[in-house]
This record gives C-alpha cells, sequence and structure tokens, in this order.
C-alpha cells in the first residue's frame, strides 16, 4: 500500500471509527496501540468505492486523566495515524486558563484599538 487515507469520523459509544481509503489491495490489517500495548477487538468492515471502516473499541481500562493517544498502524507497520481521548478535572483547570489568558489579550487589544482610533480621529 502506497497511497492511504484515514479519515476520522467520531467516536460514538465508546467506538473510534475511520474511513481508510486510497491505494488499498485486498482486506488492510489494521493494529491499534495504546501505551505499546495492542488494542483487541479492531475490525474492518468494507464500504465499497469509499474504502474501508476502521472502527477500534477504547477499552475502558485505558480511559484516565489527562490525554491517552491511540496509534493505528498497518501490520507491516506503516502508519496510518492516531486518535486521542481527553479526560479529567486536569484538562479542566488547564481550558480554564488558556480561556482567561485570552479574554486578557482580547481585553488590551480592544484596549488598544480604541486608542489608536481616538488618536487618529
Amino acid at each position: 500500500m502506497s497511497e492511504v487515507t484515514l479519515t476520522p469520523l467520531g467516536i460514538k459509544g465508546g467506538v473510534w471509527s475511520g474511513l481508510l481509503s486510497g491505494d488499498v489491495v485486498g482486506v488492510p490489517q489494521v493494529k491499534a496501540h495504546h501505551a505499546q500495548r495492542e488494542v483487541e477487538g479492531v475490525k474492518v468492515t468494507e464500504r465499497g468505492a469509499d474504502g474501508w471502516l476502521i472502527q477500534v473499541p477504547i477499552p475502558a481500562d485505558t480511559i484516565a486523566d489527562g490525554v491517552q493517544t491511540y496509534v493505528l498502524t498497518l501490520a507491516d507497520g506503516t502508519d496510518l495515524g492516531s486518535f486521542a481521548l481527553l479526560a479529567g478535572e486536569g484538562l479542566g483547570h488547564d481550558i480554564r486558563a488558556e480561556m482567561a489568558l485570552l479574554r486578557a489579550e482580547l481585553d488590551m487589544l480592544k484596549r488598544a484599538f480604541r486608542r489608536h482610533c481616538t488618536e487618529t480621529s
């Protein structure tokens, strides 16, 4: 396989889905890994001319605070891509801090713009 594209479709019911398309010959042997451990139960279903539907069940024991990354490859080691799962209270603090910083920067820009408008009119 030389030119393949994995398009994420999202997570629903604890299963990540993606569409594998491109130069695919035969049924692709897709593997998923989390923390150097293979994820069991990966399903590959033909979708006709669209390509192949890839479904990766997210094991409950891999869900934890922080960012959990799952890497998808072909059996021959070709990298297809990855997806991440973000969870926990720690992330909420990071997002709130980022929002506060963005608000402060926006307020600074508004003041500078208003000052500029006043000075140039």
